[in-house]
């Protein structure tokens, strides 16, 4: 593999479409690892909501005692917790898991899984620098979890089953409770199998008690791409028939997958279930995505019957978006407007003014704008897969726009994480690296293989890193497609001197690099993974453990 440049590029890189010659991956179920001991010493056993040990994991049996680790539930996380002192309101909510019917508009409906009957689930909003005590009762047919995306929170908290808790069982219920101290845009979902590709979701806003921006009114956007319920399938279901698709005897003698079709089609003349064939993107590459979905949307409803939200011109609105995505990254704009960014993945950055945004899945990003009199598009554009999910502004008379609309802001290149800068308070004190990681992804859609460093997740996995280290973690993406990587449980830099902007999801295209910085100030078990579902419970997710 040729050397590949230390920051994320704008624009894709040409790779070719050869096969990985990592082996396989044999079964399901890799995001709920099994394991009755958690880190690496004997530790007490994680209490459910009533304070009572939870038992056996989901699957059984027991993860792998790693000697020399932080225990999740250990001395070190406690005191990391102490020390955020978190004094201001606590927020008391109870959320209950469970199989409802969501309707979408336009006469589209499902039966799946959700928060309550809601799509997204209601949005929960704390105050920064105060406490979340949230009860998730579990009530659908199978076990679950909640995992808290970009909030660095206690390590027991975090919400992966087999690493950092028991896993929430059937009929069950799990207590989370713990600081919020940074403000920002947030989302939850379940770490659990491929459940974040059904209703699983929901916003979490951590509001500043001191917030620096001015502005009107606040509109929080959730993008997703639905399959779940639609023809009978179900997102387990396509994940088998992806791993089926990738028998290697299927794609000739050299491993490689079938030459892509002209523009992005569902296999099997669109019924179940719907694998992808050709999304191909002039930004993320010939691999934009794995599945066609068969419906895009905004907050939960369908262009046909859009979400609408109402504010008078002149109005200055602030947009949270998030891509909860289970497999789409969506190119958006505002008709009309240009879009100034404030924040990526809740944190600030200079003001950046563009046309569009690309966000992979997992990423958000707060912008404002000011709105015109009229009514507007907000289009999110499914990158490389032709489909679009819309939302309407409307501040005036007009007529409203329809799923064909394509604003001209959707031309050219649309800001990506890498063209930001760190507002001064957010960004990352120079320092040198005390460790580096070099984390190599690797498989293909012809094997659907996908790992790090050619090994499938277990949860015995450890790359140690120590309290107080500069820690840089170095990806080489060895695959033909694009990745959006999350770590836990941290905020990293951009950039291999600590010079970007702060993230906790970042794109990684086919054939580069992507070097990040973070402080290792959280101790436990964390996670980093591909935010693809497919990929990760394929088997992309590793282990960052910090050392005793």
């Amino acid at each position: 593999m040729p050397a590949l440049p230390s920051r994320l590029p704008s624009r894709r890189s040409v790779l070719g479409r050869a096969a990985s010659a990592a082996a396989a991956v044999a079964g399901a179920g890799l995001l709920t690892g099994c394991g009755t001991s958690f880190g690496g010493r004997s530790g007490p056993e994680l209490p459910d909501a009533a304070g009572r040990g939870h038992g056996g994991m989901h699957h059984g049996g027991a993860a792998a005692d790693v000697a020399g680790y932080v225990d999740p539930a250990g001395p070190e996380v406690k005191a990391a917790e102490a020390a955020r002192k978190a004094t201001g309101p606590v927020t008391e909510v109870k959320l209950t898991a469970t199989a409802t019917t969501l309707g979408f508009g336009a006469g589209h409906s499902v039966r799946s899984w959700a928060y309550g009957d809601h799509l997204p689930g209601e949005e929960v909003r704390v105050t920064a620098g105060g406490t979340l005590a949230l009860t998730l009762a579990n009530n659908l047919p199978e076990a679950t979890s909640l995992h808290w995306h970009g909030i660095a929170l206690r390590n027991d908290m975090d919400g992966v089953p087999g690493l950092t808790q028991r896993d929430i069982a059937a009929g069950g219920s799990f207590a989370y409770r713990f600081a919020v101290t940074h403000p920002g845009t947030y989302w939850f979902h379940p770490h659990t199998g491929v459940q974040q590709d059904r209703g699983l979701y929901a916003p979490l806003i951590v509001e500043d008690p001191k917030e620096p921006l001015s502005y009107d009114k606040e509109w929080v956007v959730v993008l997703d791409d639905w399959i779940d319920g639609v023809d009978g399938t179900t997102p387990d279901a396509v994940l088998a028939a992806l791993r089926k698709r990738a028998n290697p005897q299927a794609h000739g003698a050299h491993g490689r997958a079938p030459s892509p079709s002209p523009s992005p089609k569902p296999s099997a003349a669109g019924k179940p279930p719907r694998l992808l064939v050709g999304a191909d993107s002039d930004i993320l590459g010939e691999e934009a995505g794995d599945v066609a979905y068969p419906y895009y949307l905004v907050n939960g409803r369908v262009g046909e019957d859009p979400s609408v939200f109402t504010a008078s011109p002149g109005d200055r609105i602030r947009l949270r978006i998030i891509n909860a995505g289970g497999d789409t990254a969506f190119r958006l704009c505002l008709g009309g407007h240009e879009l100034t960014v404030t924040h990526a993945d809740g944190f600030p950055v200079e003001h950046a003014k563009t046309n569009s945004l690309l966000l992979g899945m997992g990423e958000r990003y707060d912008v404002l704008v000011t709105a015109k009199d009229g009514v507007f598009p907000l289009t999110a554009l499914a990158e490389g897969k032709g489909q679009s999910a819309l939302a309407v502004l409307r501040t005036g008379a007009g007529t409203a726009p329809t799923p064909a609309t394509r604003p001209t802001e959707l031309d050219g290149q649309p800001l990506m994480a890498d063209a930001l800068k760190p507002a001064e308070s957010a960004a990352l004190a120079p320092r040198e690296p005390d460790r580096t990681v070099q984390l190599r992804l690797t498989g293909s859609m012809a094997r659907y293989n996908w790992a790090f460093n050619g090994t499938p997740y277990t949860p015995d996995q450890r790359h140690p890193v120590k309290a107080g280290e500069r820690v840089r973690v170095e990806y080489a993406n060895a695959t033909p497609m694009w990745h959006p990587v999350h770590l836990h449980g941290h905020t990293f830099a951009l950039g291999g001197e600590a010079g970007g902007a702060r993230k906790d999801t970042a794109i990684l295209l086919p054939g580069q690099r992507l070097t990040v910085e973070f402080d290792a100030d959280n101790p436990g078990l964390w996670m980093t993974h591909c935010h693809n579902i497919y990929h990760s419970e394929s088997g992309m997710m590793t282990v960052l453990g910090y050392q005793l």
